[in-house]
């Protein structure tokens, strides 16, 4: 679920101090959390964030650039509790472990709205970075995928969460060569 950032937020951003710096990305939280980034506004962020419409352009292109990179900012702060190394062997339950603490985590944080508002409308949008099939096996490469899609169900409607993660489960095993675990 990694999102391909095509610019960094700007030096003038980045020289705010923290407590600026967190004013404004709550501000944008709170936008990209209740709206869809197709209609989502200046205004309120920078009402809510008490800054001019017009240093929020010097931080950010547009609200396309000022949304990726609160999602960039959202995906690194709960991918940082995930474990990612694989022990270089394809291993189903390593997979499910990781989509479930990532769920976990996406509910446990404070970008849990935005990663729900992100999952139903506004993926779409955004161009994410996504992995080449040539470098990674085909197994790799299909978890990715089949995760990716678990992840996004269980977001969008918890209480599938036990129905998904078993699918999960039989099509890893089914990708590791085994009839069931």
């Amino acid at each position: 679920m990694s999102l391909k950032e095509e610019k960094m937020v700007s030096t003038t951003f980045n020289n705010l101090s923290d407590e600026k710096q967190t004013k404004i990305r709550r501000a944008l939280l709170k936008e990209f959390s209740s709206e869809p980034l197709a209609t989502a506004q200046v205004a309120p962020i920078v009402k809510t964030a008490g800054i001019a419409r017009g240093a929020f352009y010097k931080y950010f292109d547009d609200l396309t650039d000022a949304y990726k990179y609160l999602y960039g900012v959202a995906m690194r702060d709960i991918h940082s509790e995930i474990n990612n190394e694989t022990g270089g062997q394809f291993q189903p339950q390593f997979y499910l472990d990781q989509v479930k603490a990532f769920v976990q985590g996406a509910r446990d944080s404070e970008y849990f709205g935005l990663i729900k508002m992100h999952l139903m409308k506004n993926e779409s949008l955004i161009s994410q970075g996504s992995v080449d099939p040539a470098t990674v096996t085909a197994p790799e490469w299909a978890t990715m995928i089949l995760s990716h899609e678990a992840i996004k169900q269980i977001i969008i409607n918890p209480d599938s969460q036990a129905r998904v993660m078993n699918h999960l489960s039989d099509a890893l095993n089914l990708l590791a060569g085994k009839e069931h675990a």
